[in-house]
């Protein structure tokens, strides 16, 4: 029971984390245009991060994205060893990135450490290796890695041109001026999606970690504190702010417009309240990431940075083996004294 409430006590931590490193998701845009001062935007998103509970709970009525990745290793493997490595390593690596600016992953380094942990529990090479992974859950988030910015880039593109030509004959002041307004919508909108998507993946590790110790019969019954804390310690950590990736992520790629925020928030929003609907775990900084390159397309191709692009791509890639290689250390680390 220890155990457990040290993994739940670790899981928090890493919320909170992800709130603070991934706080640049949901307001880079809104700081580098200047409509919020980093200090109001924090405020706005935590609020925002926190009210995603509500709809989830209330609203949709379930947390899909909790199930599907509580669900990613057959719960056989699942143990709290397993839990607390995945943990371990994917808090040393959010830090890591988060200390040199780089706007990396939180949900594929908690995914990366999970299957590591798993896989290093049974034996990569070992005929239970292969069936650790639940790849009916696991492959479609694959897919999603390429899959989400993609999809936030061409709907950005698309809104940004459509937006452009409806507003052709406006005067550009009285535009400015309602587009800086409306950000404050993109932005909110963002955020519930940010909230409700990485909140919901500490969530399913909670569970499962729950129903490893034999604390819960199911994942799906998940008691209500569980999320409640997962959308509160989010929340805290998104006011704490992360600066160095807002630097990174609101100016570096291409300099953004309160109009190209509006279409690259909304964009961002849509993709995640698609992923959300089925049920697939998905990265927003990728996400959110791909939709700024979208609108910065929209004006020329070299409007984007494409060599900070290139650098936060290898990011990418790297998470998940990196994830899971720290897992499988930390938790070869842990069998010694558990």
């Amino acid at each position: 029971m220890t155990f457990l409430v040290v993994i739940i006590i670790l899981a928090l931590v890493f919320d909170y984390i992800n709130g603070f490193h991934d706080a640049a998701n949901s307001i880079a845009t809104i700081v580098s245009t200047k409509v919020l001062t980093p200090f109001q935007a924090v405020i706005w998103a935590a609020v925002f991060n926190f009210a995603a509970f509500f709809i989830a709970k209330y609203w949709i009525g379930e947390f899909k994205i909790g199930m599907s990745f509580a669900k990613s290793i057959n719960e056989h493997f699942i143990t709290l060893p397993v839990i607390f490595s995945a943990l371990v390593a994917a808090i040393a690596w959010n830090l890591l990135t988060w200390w040199f600016g780089i706007p990396s992953s939180s949900s594929h380094t908690l995914l990366g450490g999970f299957m590591g942990a798993a896989l290093a529990h049974v034996g990569a090479l070992s005929q239970d290796g292969f069936t650790v992974i639940n790849y009916k859950v696991v492959l479609p988030i694959f897919l999603f890695i390429f899959g989400a910015p993609l999809i936030g880039m061409i709907v950005a593109l698309i809104i940004t041109l459509i937006i452009v030509n409806l507003c052709r004959r406006a005067n550009p002041y009285k535009a400015e001026s309602w587009f800086r307004r409306l950000q404050l919508v993109s932005s909110a909108l963002f955020s519930l999606g940010h909230g409700s998507n990485d909140a919901q993946k500490v969530l399913g590790l909670i569970a499962a970690a729950m129903v490893a110790n034999g604390s819960l019969d199911s994942v799906k019954n998940v008691p209500d504190w569980v999320p409640l804390a997962c959308f509160t310690a989010i929340g805290l950590g998104t006011m704490s702010g992360g600066w160095k990736i807002v630097k990174t992520m609101g100016s570096r790629i291409t300099k953004v417009t309160p109009l190209e925020g509006v279409a690259a928030e909304t964009a961002g929003a849509a993709t995640l309240f698609l992923t959300e609907h089925l049920g697939i775990p998905v990265s927003t900084t990728h996400t959110i990431a791909g939709a700024i390159m979208g609108v910065g397309a929209t004006k020329r191709l070299s409007a984007v940075r494409w060599g900070v692009t290139i650098n936060l791509l290898w990011a990418w890639i790297l998470t998940i083996p990196v994830s899971a290689l720290l897992a499988a250390i930390v938790y070869y680390i842990v069998k010694l004294f558990v």
